[in-house]
């Protein structure tokens, strides 16, 4: 039973390559992350793109800000392909990208899309010319351009033009609304500046990121009214832990919900010792959750209350959990549909049957101060009442076993 809303039907728009990934059109919200290495560091980043592509990002964005940087792409290429990971790179480029781009054909050749900020890439005249250099190395090595537009980094020029037409305006708009419509304008006229060139519409990928989740929503709205581009959807330096984790989510699902979106990034600041790979999973469970991709086995699991002051139905899901998130890259490539399994693991007997039977397969347990008497169910049925000290390693069992009998083996499918 599904427990979303209906979403709307997805904003029709053009479908841009990047490498083997599709992105827009009738295409599925992909995933993508970015790496926090220094890219002059082939095997650190090598290592760090791998982990983010086994974690499930679909694209992987690197820094490429220095000629050494631009240098060690094709050797970051190259120690991906011998690690069996295709995933396509994407070039992060600030401030000197039309010279690393012209200098390192290698890293201009062996990436699968540039990513263009307008408000940096110069000022004045050498902003036009520069711009220019760098679409006509996406034109020459037919790569897509992601023109990316951040609030932190807005053309001035723009901005204090889009500020004199305000002006002169019987009812001035407020700075927040003047602020928003000069992200828009900076990605469109940016676009279309890069048609101008030569790069086909279907090479295009639009973001305007701000770091305020209105902000976000409302310049989303305006943006996808006004054009037919693929849209990255991202909030910028959204933060760390779980303020990071609501306020990125707050603002993408609505327009997720709204049909608006083609590739989304989490931006998450990692914790002291964190995992970048933090950012995937979050990205991957506000898809999932909202019906709109399947990418993992969902874990459902009751918060406890005075019934479960035990903490022994808590260390059995997140047992479980990390189980099926470890198991998940082995099952992706061998069953057809195991992303869409559901998991139940319950504290007490209050829901916790009833909540059993819904899933695919779930364990509930008694409650607090009770001998572990745990049945489990499979696809509605009781089929086995587990009992004793080693529920956690019985129940993972069955699971491993529901799957290999549940689902079709792709090499059988073949």
């Amino acid at each position: 039973m599904s427990n979303s809303l209906p979403v709307a039907a997805r904003r029709r728009t053009r479908v841009v390559r990047v490498g083997q990934v599709s992105v827009g059109g009738d295409a599925p919200v992909v995933v993508q992350s970015m790496t926090n290495t220094d890219t002059v560091d082939v095997v650190r980043t090598a290592i760090q793109c791998a982990e983010l592509a086994g974690a499930g990002s679909e694209l992987v964005r690197i820094t490429v800000n220095t000629p050494e940087a631009a240098a060690a792409v094709p050797a970051i290429r190259e120690q991906l392909e011998r690690m069996g990971v295709a995933v396509p790179l994407i070039g992060d480029f600030h401030y000197n990208g039309h010279r690393l781009l012209a200098e390192q054909p290698d890293c201009a050749r062996l990436l699968a899309k540039y990513r263009i900020n307008p408000g940096n890439v110069g000022h004045g005249r050498k902003r036009d010319e520069q711009f220019a250099q760098m679409i006509e190395m996406a034109c020459r090595y037919e790569k897509p351009v992601r023109i990316g537009v951040n609030w932190g980094s807005l053309d001035q020029d723009l901005l204090a033009r889009i500020m004199d037409q305000n002006a002169r305006r019987a009812e001035p708009h407020d700075a927040i609304k003047v602020m928003r419509e000069a992200m828009v304008a900076s990605a469109l006229e940016s676009a279309a500046r890069a048609e101008e060139i030569g790069l086909p519409g279907d090479r295009i990928i639009l973001s305007c990121k701000v770091s305020g989740v209105q902000d976000l929503i409302a310049i989303y709205r305006e943006l996808s009214r006004r054009c037919d581009y693929p849209l990255h959807l991202g909030l910028t330096e959204a933060g760390m832990g779980s303020k990071g984790i609501v306020a990125s989510t707050a603002a993408m699902a609505v327009l997720l919900q709204e049909g608006i979106g083609d590739t989304i990034r989490v931006s998450l600041t990692p914790e002291p010792g964190g995992k970048r790979t933090q950012e995937v999973i979050v990205a991957q469970e506000m898809l999932q959750t909202m019906g709109l991709r399947a990418f993992s086995p969902m874990v459902i699991a009751c918060p406890g209350c005075g019934r479960t002051t035990s903490t022994f139905f808590q260390e059995l899901a997140q047992s479980i959990q990390e189980h099926v998130r470890e198991r998940m890259p082995s099952w992706r490539s061998e069953y057809d549909g195991v992303e869409n399994m559901t998991l139940a693991v319950m504290g007490c007997v209050v829901n916790g049957p009833g909540e059993s039977k819904h899933a695919n397969i779930g364990i509930s347990l008694p409650g607090t101060g009770e001998t572990p008497v745990a049945p489990v169910f499979e696809d509605g049925a009781k089929t086995v009442t587990l009992r004793g000290e080693h529920i956690a390693a019985e129940f993972t069992a069955i699971v491993d076993a529901y799957v290999a009998r549940s689902y079709q083996r792709k090499c059988a499918a073949e």
